[in-house]
């Protein structure tokens, strides 16, 4: 099963250090590994801090396919005219004419970053000739695009099996590790293939050529005593290394952003499931000293010091409204995507009153991914009092914390507790959060229907990418798949009304009747009006749940920030299957928190 030393199943843990874990709402890694005493087949070597492994053997990644040339009776025109181009320019267009059903292709900045970077592929007669790219028509590429798709989806199932069966080839080939002589599954293992950069919200690098990763871009990371992986014929890599104190096996620098990949352990692997269960331990302890850090920012917001001051005021914001730090850009990215620590004065505005609410702030920015952050919050008074201090005399493009950066303020966090950090805050709100929203919600959900459960789960989660601003667009096919949904219900109401309509009819026949054959036919008209209450509620549940999610993004928090223990436990207390809140991918990455988590976990 799951090899991790904290994977020992609660029926083999003594009940009384069970219960005092389960009241104190925590337990430290010491306790753990009392539990697993006496297991020597889960209990493996523990190294020195900062070694991750001793032995690593894998076969690199995978790289994406060569580009092959059009068909010849696909063409590009520029101009109203057949124009052959070079194969890397031919490349970049095909990435084009693949998008043109999205809304991307019709964005200025996308359509401007897309032509500078194609021009820079074209030879200098295709440069000479190719100036405008409304006059370019890329209509044939688009057809032959959308034709393989539907191509792709029309493959009868021996054409889908013979696909399968290569696919799982490679996963065989390049999707295993050995790691301390145990074979686990890699991640990512397959390198992006080139592309058009989109980003997320309005980002201003979108339409810009992601390029081609060879393996001379590639550092490998592998034991001394370990086969080194063979690069693709006729290259190699750009460097070897032999660094046991990171867990990637591969790693390379991606042109737009400036930004490290990595190829990485698969999330259900020891060392990732140990990581994940650290963190969340982390955030369980601040629980335990959430109230004295508090008290203490409640205090320096009265500071004789300005820094300190300011680090109070960040502080609040932090744990209050769940923000990000700050300073979290990738190298070279050029967005000017903000956190609390690089707040500038223009991202924020000042009320005395606004909508009857008093000391009210108006936050109005570009968060991590370009995403917009905007948001009117009451804040306590003295808060208020010192934003003004720190705006006085200041320009809108001056820091809001002018003495305050990100390093200064987890360095003042690990002093309060080790390992504290503004990410374990973020963490510790969105988890407490989750399990409150449940707790109120679990008193009339005991009686509900699956439907109406997933539905009171899903709104507490929502309150949580509330609270870190995990939004998204809604899809691009959420008008249709509503439209669907809602003719479903229609059509289900009119069986319901059909349905009631023959039960009257079957009793009204078997009224002072004592004919059995009646009193059947009466008892399934009964069975078939209730079987359509239960579909037509559950249609209506899930058109609500569609429309309160259309913007709110569940799996990010699910992925990153919500303590798995409490979904579990959640699931096991309302007789809900597990795979109905999370997927197969999430059932692996929280194997470990599905062995050892009980109904009574408290976060």
């Amino acid at each position: 099963m799951y090899e991790m030393k904290f994977m020992l199943s609660f029926s083999e843990r003594p009940k009384k250090k069970k219960k005092k874990a389960a009241e104190e709402g925590q337990e430290n890694s010491a306790t753990v590994k009392k539990k697993i005493k006496g297991k020597k087949d889960k209990v493996e070597e523990k190294y020195e801090d900062g070694i991750k492994w001793k032995f690593l053997e894998h076969k690199g990644p995978y790289f994406p396919p060569e580009y092959q040339t059009l068909p010849d009776d696909v063409k590009f025109y520029y101009n109203g005219k057949p124009v052959k181009l070079s194969l890397p320019a031919e490349e970049v267009a095909l990435f084009f004419a693949q998008m043109m059903d999205h809304e991307y292709t019709t964005k200025e900045v996308f359509r401007n970053n897309f032509f500078r970077d194609w021009r820079k592929e074209m030879t200098l007669e295709e440069r000479q000739l190719i100036m405008d790219l409304n006059k370019c028509d890329f209509g044939e590429l688009h057809a032959m695009h959308k034709q393989k798709v539907e191509a792709r989806k029309n493959l009868s199932k021996e054409e889908k099996l013979v696909n399968k069966e290569a696919n799982q080839k490679i996963v065989d080939e390049y999707g295993c590790c050995v790691l301390d002589h145990h074979r686990e599954r890699i991640g990512n293992f397959k390198i992006e293939p080139p592309g058009l950069f989109r980003g997320r919200g309005d980002h201003p690098k979108q339409g810009m050529l992601k390029k081609r990763i060879q393996p001379e871009d590639v550092i490998i990371n592998c034991s001394k005593d370990s086969r080194i992986p063979e690069p693709p014929a006729g290259h190699r890599w750009k460097e070897v290394r032999h660094d046991n104190t990171v867990t990637w096996l591969a790693s390379w620098t991606e042109n737009v952003q400036g930004s490290c990949k990595y190829v990485m352990l698969n999330a259900n692997s020891k060392l990732k499931g140990e990581k994940d269960w650290e963190k969340y331990e982390v955030a369980r302890k601040l629980k335990t000293c959430v109230d004295a850090i508090r008290a203490q920012y409640q205090e320096d917001l009265k500071s004789k010091q300005m820094g300190t001051r300011q680090r109070a005021v960040a502080l609040y914001f932090i744990d209050k409204l769940a923000l990000r730090a700050g300073n979290e850009k990738e190298e070279g990215e050029t967005a000017d995507t903000v956190g609390c620590c690089s707040l500038r004065v223009e991202h924020i505005t000042l009320h005395d009153t606004l909508d009857g609410q008093k000391c009210v702030v108006e936050f109005d920015f570009l968060g991590k991914d370009c995403i917009r952050y905007y948001n009117k919050v009451p804040v306590i008074k003295r808060v208020f009092k010192n934003l003004k201090l720190f705006m006085e005399n200041k320009q809108e493009g001056d820091d809001l914390f002018d003495r305050l950066n990100t390093q200064m303020l987890n360095k003042h966090l690990s002093s309060l507790m080790p390992g504290l950090t503004a990410k374990v805050f973020r963490t510790y709100n969105a988890s407490i959060t989750l399990q409150q929203q449940l707790k109120e919600l679990r008193n009339s959900e005991l009686k509900d229907n699956v439907a109406e459960k997933l539905l009171s789960y899903n709104r507490a989660n929502r309150a949580v990418a509330i609270l870190c601003n995990h939004q998204r667009a809604p899809p691009k096919t959420f008008e249709q798949s509503m439209a669907n949904l809602q003719a479903k219900i229609d059509s289900r109401k009119e069986q319901l009304d059909l349905a009631k309509k023959e039960l009257k009819q079957a009793k009204k026949e078997a009224k002072g009747s004592s004919d059995n054959k009646l009193l059947i036919v009466v008892e399934k008209k009964k069975k078939a009006v209730q079987r359509c209450e239960e579909q037509l509620l559950k249609m209506e549940v899930q058109a609500t749940d569609r429309e309160e999610n259309k913007q709110i993004a569940l799996s990010t928090s699910k992925l990153n920030y919500l303590d798995p223990r409490i979904s579990v436990a959640w699931c096991k207390n309302m007789e809900v299957q597990l795979d109905k809140i999370y997927n197969k991918t999430l059932r692996d990455k929280f194997a470990w928190a599905i062995d050892m988590t009980e109904h009574d976990f408290v976060f």
